[in-house]
C-alpha cells in the first residue's frame, strides 16, 4: 500500500484505477452540517435530551460501544432485514478497527488461526498480523468461495493441533476480485460453518452497488444459528472521512470472569484499551444521514450507484472494444455484478516493475493482484476500480492501458 501510496504522489496527473474510493463529485461540506443538526434534534425531540445532554453527547468522550448503536441496529433492520440487540453492535473508528477487535478477542494463544477466502482484502491479513494470528488461505474460484477447500483448510489445520476460530469473506462484490457469492453458496457456507464449528467474519463495504437491480440477502440476514459476525462501514454509503465502521457481534461467550455475555461486550472491553471510544462527532454526522434517509441508505445513494452502474457498463463495453475475445490480446477479465473492482488477467505478469512503467510512460495506475493472495496466478493478474473516475477517465485510462499491454506483448 505503501508503494501505490508512493507511485500515485509521484505521478498526480496518472488516471488511477487503482484506490477503491468512493466518487468525490457528490461531496458537500454543508451535508455534514444539516446532518449534524438533524441528529441533535433528533436528541432534543426523541431522546428528550436537553441542551446540556446534547452538549455532552457531541463533546465528551461518550460510551465505549457508541452513541448511535441503536440507530445502526434500526438502519440494518430497516436496509438489510437484520434484526440485532442494539446492545450486540459496537461503533468502531472504519471497520479497520471492528476487524482488529474480533480477531484480537477470538486470539487466546499461537494454536489460533484466522481463514480468508483468497485473493483477500489487505486490511485482514494486516489486522491479523497485529494480533499474531497466522492467515490460512481458502480457494475462491467462481462462486465466491470453494467450500471443499474451506472444510480441507479447516481439518487439516485441526490436525496440526491449531483451532480456525473464523473465516473472513466478503460476500457482495468482493475486494478485490469483485465476485459474489449466489444464494445457493451462502446456505451452503452456513450449513457447512455450523458443522465445522466455525465463524464467519462477514464484511460488507460493497453491497449496496449492484449493477443489475438485484441485491442478495447477507450471510447474517440468512443466519439463523449465531455463525455470522458481521462488519460494516459507512465509508462507501455515508462518507469515508468521517471512519465509522461497526461490528454486530450477537454471539454469547464466556468472559474472563466466566460469566456469559455477548461477544460485543468482549470487543468493547479491548476498545476501551485501544481507542476508548469512537468520535461522537463523526458518530453523529452519520446518524444524521441515517435519519434525513429514514435510515434507508439503499435510497440515500441512488446516484451513487447510479454512477457506479453506468462505470461498470462503460469499462466492460472499453475492455471489448479494447481486446475483442478474436483479437489474440490474451487479455481477460471478469464481470462482476456490481460493486467497485473488475480483475484483469494478462499474459505477462502484472508486477510493481510494470506498474512503475505504466504510471511514468502512460500515465495510468492500477493494482497488482498478487497484494491479495498467494496463488501462483494473481501474478499475471491486475485490479481495476471504477469507483473514483469518470466516464471520460475509463475511456482514456483505457486507452492508455492498451497501449501499455500492447508494448509489453511487443516486448
Amino acid at each position: 500500500m505503501n508503494f501505490l501510496n508512493e507511485i500515485a504522489q509521484r505521478f498526480p496527473e496518472a488516471i488511477s484505477f487503482a484506490p477503491g474510493r468512493p466518487f468525490e463529485g457528490f461531496f458537500d461540506t454543508e451535508l455534514v452540517h444539516d446532518y449534524l443538526r438533524r441528529f441533535e434534534q433528533y436528541l432534543r425531540e426523541e431522546r428528550g435530551y436537553d441542551e446540556a445532554q446534547v452538549r455532552r453527547t457531541l463533546f465528551q468522550y461518550g460510551r465505549t460501544k457508541g452513541i448511535i448503536h441503536e440507530l445502526i441496529a434500526r438502519h440494518l433492520e430497516v436496509d438489510e432485514g437484520i434484526t440485532v440487540d442494539p446492545e450486540s453492535v459496537v461503533v468502531t473508528v472504519g471497520c479497520q478497527e471492528a476487524m482488529f477487535l474480533v480477531l484480537r478477542a477470538l486470539r487466546a494463544d499461537e494454536r489460533d488461526v484466522i481463514l480468508a477466502v483468497s485473493p483477500s482484502y489487505v486490511g485482514l491479513s494486516g489486522a491479523a498480523r497485529l494480533v499474531d494470528m497466522p492467515v490460512l488461505e481458502v480457494a475462491g474460484g467462481p462462486n465466491g468461495v470453494d467450500l471443499h477447500s474451506l472444510e480441507q483448510v479447516v481439518r487439516e489445520a485441526r490436525a496440526r493441533g491449531l483451532r480456525p476460530r473464523a473465516c473472513y469473506l466478503v460476500a457482495d462484490f468482493a475486494n478485490p476480485s469483485g465476485i459474489s457469492l449466489d444464494p445457493e453458496a451462502r446456505h451452503a457456507l452456513l450449513d457447512l460453518a455450523e458443522r465445522l464449528d466455525l465463524l464467519l467474519l462477514e464484511d460488507n463495504p460493497y453491497g449496496y452497488f449492484d449493477a443489475d437491480g438485484v441485491r442478495l440477502p447477507t450471510m447474517k440476514s440468512l443466519d439463523t444459528r449465531g455463525r455470522v459476525v458481521y462488519l460494516g462501514s459507512f465509508a462507501k454509503t455515508g462518507l469515508p472521512g468521517a471512519r465509522i465502521g461497526y461490528a454486530v457481534a450477537d454471539q454469547r461467550v464466556l468472559g474472563a470472569d466466566g460469566r456469559e455475555g455477548l461477544l460485543a461486550d468482549e470487543l468493547s472491553k479491548i476498545k476501551s484499551m485501544l481507542t476508548v471510544n469512537t468520535s461522537p462527532i463523526a458518530q453523529a454526522v452519520i446518524a444524521g444521514k441515517l435519519l434525513t434517509h429514514g435510515l434507508d441508505l439503499y435510497s440515500a445513494n441512488e446516484r451513487e450507484i447510479a454512477l457506479y452502474r453506468d462505470n461498470l457498463r462503460r469499462l466492460l463495453a472499453g475492455l471489448d472494444r479494447h481486446f475483442p475475445s478474436d483479437g489474440g490480446s490474451g487479455v481477460t477479465w471478469n464481470v462482476p455484478r456490481g460493486g467497485f473492482f473488475i480483475v484483469l488477467t494478462l499474459p505477462f505478469p502484472a508486477d510493481d516493475s510494470l506498474l512503475e512503467i505504466s504510471a511514468r510512460d502512460y500515465g495510468v495506475l492500477w493494482t497488482p493482484m498478487s497484494y491479495f493472495g498467494s496463488d501462483p496466478q494473481t501474478a499475471c493478474q491486475l485490479r481495476l476500480s471504477f469507483s473514483l473516475v469518470d466516464g471520460v477517465q475509463i475511456d482514456e485510462g483505457l486507452e492508455r492501458l492498451s497501449a501499455l499491454l500492447s508494448s509489453q506483448r511487443q516486448n
